[in-house]
């Protein structure tokens, strides 16, 4: 895996970190490949039962690394198996909690919507500013949260691109908790040690249960964000968004 993304075991749980903390954990190539690297471990280990998903230093994920973006160096990062980061579709059966400080943003909050459950710290920040960029939370960001907030609100959270904090996710049930700073990542050990405790049928049935619905809608959106987000990476105003995000100026949109 590289010291990009670390794989830990601790008992019967993984704790797997990605680790790009002077990058703000953005994903490129080598995390996505890792990542999905990990996961994988993770489901051939009959030892290991629940996994932790964090992010080192003061962010857990700050999205796609917008400067491989703006040189159109995405190989990787959005294509191959389990879509962006190599996990946001990747098939799993065993449940992954995501302990989240600091912000999850842009891909980075759509790897935690990807996850079973969330716990993060008071003063994170979440929010899509895909629009802001010319860009399309398309690694399920857009129909996760219209699925699992209020619409109206959804609709306004992805156009646009507005932030909220950690009480305002908690409140629309995008997290199970949240805890002071500095303690998403025990709360999730605690969490995982609950489940844990649980018969491991009993998991691996309910968890393939409580997702049935979801993957369902999931299967039959997947088609459509695709072809739309291939129509929004070719745009003009897709570069623009990222050329001026890594030179820090105003975007001039074109429309096209």
């Amino acid at each position: 895996m590289g010291d990009v993304v670390t794989l830990e075991r601790q008992g019967a749980v993984a704790v797997i970190t990605l680790n790009r903390p002077e990058q703000r954990n953005c994903v490129n190539g080598a995390v996505s490949a890792a990542l999905r690297d990990a996961v994988k471990q993770v489901e051939a280990d009959d030892a290991l039962r629940v996994t932790v998903l964090r992010g080192a230093g003061r962010v857990f994920c700050a999205g796609m690394d917008l400067k491989a973006f703006a040189a159109r160096d995405v190989s990787g990062i959005l294509d191959g198996e389990g879509g962006f980061a190599g996990f946001v579709r990747l098939p799993r059966t065993k449940p992954v909690i995501a302990a989240v400080q600091g912000a999850a943003l842009a891909g980075g909050l759509e790897v935690m919507l990807a996850c079973d459950m969330a716990i993060a710290e008071r003063g994170t920040k979440f929010g899509l500013p895909e629009a802001r960029l010319g860009l399309l939370a398309a690694a399920g960001g857009v129909f996760r949260m219209a699925q699992r907030i209020p619409p109206v609100k959804a609709r306004e959270l992805v156009l646009t691109g507005g932030l909220f904090g950690a009480e305002e996710a908690e409140r629309y049930g995008l997290l199970n908790r949240v805890v002071e700073e500095g303690g998403a990542f025990d709360a999730a050990m605690a969490l995982a040690a609950e489940i844990v405790a649980s018969a491991p049928r009993s998991v691996a049935t309910g968890l393939e249960l409580s997702r049935y619905l979801e993957l369902e809608a999931e299967a039959r959106a997947w088609p459509v964000n695709d072809a739309l987000f291939e129509e929004i990476f070719a745009s003009q105003d897709a570069l623009e968004g990222a050329r001026a995000f890594t030179e820090k100026r105003a975007p001039v949109w074109t429309g096209t």
